[in-house]
């Protein structure tokens, strides 16, 4: 793929970002929520929280995965650093496809199923939607200092792929430089 140009460059970049701050501060409210729920003694305040976190996880979990995925594959691909050149752009590219499939297939089920439960009066595990946005918390903060640090080098891929290194111009024998035909 070809560079992107300044302009798609700097505007799939906001995107990204947007994104990313998104889906970060959806997990926050996330695991207020489940925290709120597994906390209570109110059986009214945790069906609310149970029932709020359906919403987002209805509305903008999947859009906000996407979306970070999407664009950050097109800033890879569009830009010098390469999808897998660099370490901490592979890296990235992995959890990042991981959590959105936990988020989309695993955690949207489960937040559905729980709802389903205490909407039927049966018990819920307090903590079941705990865990999930923690792990998820920990995964996107690990991503955003990978991505402002860019820690780890060039991947053998991306090694092997470089441009060879320029060499200053040699002295000729003559006292002249040897890229620059005769006078």
């Amino acid at each position: 793929m070809r560079q992107l140009s300044r302009r798609a460059r700097r505007g799939t970049l906001a995107l990204h970002v947007c994104a990313s701050a998104g889906w970060l501060g959806m997990t926050l409210c996330l695991l207020a929520l489940g925290l709120t729920a597994a906390l209570t003694d109110s059986g009214a305040v945790a069906e609310a929280a149970y029932r709020s976190m359906k919403v987002f996880g209805d509305w903008l979990l999947g859009p906000l995965a996407l979306a970070t995925l999407v664009s950050g594959v097109l800033l890879s691909l569009g830009t010098r650093w390469g999808l897998a050149r660099y370490w901490w752009v592979w890296i990235k590219f992995w959890l990042t496809l991981a959590a959105a499939s936990a988020s989309v297939l695993a955690f949207r089920v489960r937040i559905d199923s729980t709802v389903a439960d205490v909407l039927a009066g049966r018990p819920v595990l307090p903590y079941e939607l705990v865990s999930p946005p923690v792990v998820s918390l920990g995964a996107y903060t690990f991503m955003t200092v990978v991505s402002v640090l860019k820690p780890w080098g060039m991947t053998k891929r991306g090694r092997r792929r470089a441009p060879a290194p320029r060499r200053p111009p040699q002295p000729s024998a003559a006292g002249g430089r040897a890229d620059r035909p005769g006078r």
